[in-house]
């Protein structure tokens, strides 16, 4: 017999919560000893009041074993002899399309233009130490993709798109802690990330698939609206049959290439706007009601804010507690800002991307010319306007966060995590009205929400500018391209995806809709 049960644990100011407090919780009318075992399924912290609550959904296992194996099972098949099914990108998405085809049977042949992930460290080095980015291995492209040195984020809102536990299970299976079973957000963290995307590599490699790294495609062989054959840089041609499509939001030669056949592409709503950087004690004061050291049980505190601005949203994005700034360009010449955390969150600084909605349909009129790609022609500007401003190298333009609100140059910044280093430059007035504005009115919200949160201690940080992709490849509801047959747009690239987890669902998505074609 078990039994599933709720418990809120008070953390005091001194000492550790009672946990012996499980017998009164439980209220069941049964002897201690009956109880042989308890099984932690979900554990949240409620701090919206002074008294911090720690929140655990339990299932208590009464004269009988806990389970010592998952419920799932990944059953992967020796595919080396199998149909391939070719895949374009080795982020989440082409990872998880991968592993389902192996599931089912079919040989992944996976051709990423980056490197696998200990190749890529050199590369992500050269961005932060001599300003030089290598448009094929940075921190988007590469081995895993943008997720691979990452926070690790799996919070996810896209519950009807598939069987999201059934992702955190493999992630688990390839090595992440169990942690993100239960945590009401979970994260597995930079430092760890990159093995489990080697363990996955491992696994696609161990039964017969394929996967080709420093692998560019170039062009695609049309014919009878099919893809046939696949160009890479290397000169080599690949007769293909399906082609799962899974380059990621940035990979912007694929969406000139697709525009340049007349493969239909949409321009797409997206969102920009600049990082800002807290010391993290700031943030633990303001979210915990605490004006010391945060209770030892308690994570480094993390935030979600949202204002409408002149019917536009401003909100934050990706915030990432005890972590630091990272450069996030995919070629020279472009400035781009993201952020990320290590496994334990315990680094100085708390940052976030607070960015402003862009309707492509009516707020970028002088963009229009560029018909599918507008959106994506606004976001390199407003991306070579940061390296310009920056000093034409991987320095990002910066501003206290009350100089930016009242709209006067730093004479000083705060230190950061940002290793490329700052240059004080007033983004108040070099950012676009549309979206510096708007930031501005935002941030003055912000600091009226969370008490201490508007402090000359901030800095912000230009441009994050790379949230969501701003072109979406359409699909069917085989989800096939509707002009070409056999061509699968998939994941944050094609719009259909928003993460790491939403991600690796649709890939998992397309490639059974791939099989099925077959």
């Amino acid at each position: 017999m078990l039994k599933e049960i709720q418990l809120r644990i008070t953390l005091k100011e001194e000492g550790q919560p009672d946990i012996l407090v499980l017998k009164s919780a439980i209220k069941l009318d049964i002897d201690r000893k009956d109880i042989t075992g308890v099984k932690v399924l979900r554990k949240s912290i409620d701090a919206r009041k002074p008294k911090i609550i720690l929140n655990y959904k339990l299932t208590v296992y009464i004269k009988e074993p806990v389970p010592e194996n998952s419920a799932y099972t990944f059953e992967y098949k020796d595919v080396s002899k199998a149909k391939p099914i070719h895949i374009i990108g080795f982020g989440p998405a082409g990872m998880y399309a991968a592993l389902r085809c192996i599931e089912l049977g079919f040989k992944p042949i996976v051709l990423e233009r980056g490197k696998n992930v200990q190749d890529r460290r050199r590369d992500l080095k050269a961005i932060n130490q001599d300003h030089f980015v290598n448009e094929d291995s940075n921190y988007c492209f590469g081995e895993g993709g943008a997720g691979t040195y990452s926070d690790g984020k799996l919070y996810t809102r896209s519950l009807k798109r598939g069987d999201v536990r059934r992702i955190f299970e493999n992630l688990v299976y390839h090595g992440a802690t169990d942690q993100i079973l239960v945590d009401a957000h979970p994260h597995i963290g930079t430092n760890k990330l990159p093995k489990v995307v080697q363990n996955i590599r491992e696994t696609i490699l161990k039964y017969g698939g394929e996967i080709h790294f420093e692998t560019r495609v170039t062009d695609f062989i049309l014919k009878d609206n099919k893809i046939k054959g696949i160009q890479l840089k290397n000169g080599k041609e690949l007769p293909v049959e399906n082609v799962i499509l899974a380059t990621g939001h940035s990979a912007r030669d694929i969406f000139y290439l697709l525009n340049k056949k007349d493969i239909a592409i949409e321009a797409k709503s997206f969102a920009m706007g600049v990082r800002v950087e807290h010391p993290q004690h700031i943030i633990d004061s303001i979210q915990y009601h605490c004006s010391g050291k945060r209770h030892e049980l308690l994570p480094a505190a993390s935030y979600g804010l949202v204002q409408q601005v002149k019917d536009r949203g401003v909100y934050s994005f990706c915030m990432c507690p005890g972590g630091f700034i990272v450069p996030a360009a995919t070629a020279n010449g472009e400035v781009v800002v993201n952020g990320m955390s290590p496994s334990k969150r315990n680094n100085l600084y708390a940052n976030s991307g607070i960015v402003v909605e862009i309707n492509v349909d009516t707020d970028l009129p002088k963009y229009e010319k560029f018909g599918a790609l507008k959106g994506l022609e606004y976001q390199k500007n407003l991306e070579r306007l940061a390296f310009t401003s920056g000093g034409r190298s991987q320095v990002a333009p910066a501003q206290r966060l009350t100089d930016f609100v009242e709209g006067r140059l730093s004479p000083e910044l705060n230190d950061t995590s940002y290793q490329p280093g700052l240059k004080s430059a007033p983004l108040h007035s070099l950012l676009p009205k549309f979206i510096g504005g708007r930031l501005r009115k935002g941030f003055e919200a912000f600091g009226r929400k969370m008490k201490g949160y508007y402090t000359e201690e901030a800095n912000i940080v230009g441009v994050e500018s790379r949230t969501s992709s701003p072109v979406s490849i359409p699909r069917n509801e085989q989800l096939q391209h509707p002009q070409i047959s056999n061509l699968y747009p998939c994941g944050e690239g094609g719009g259909y995806a928003g993460g790491i987890v939403s991600a690796a669902m649709d890939g998992e998505r397309c490639a059974e809709a791939a099989i099925g074609a077959l």
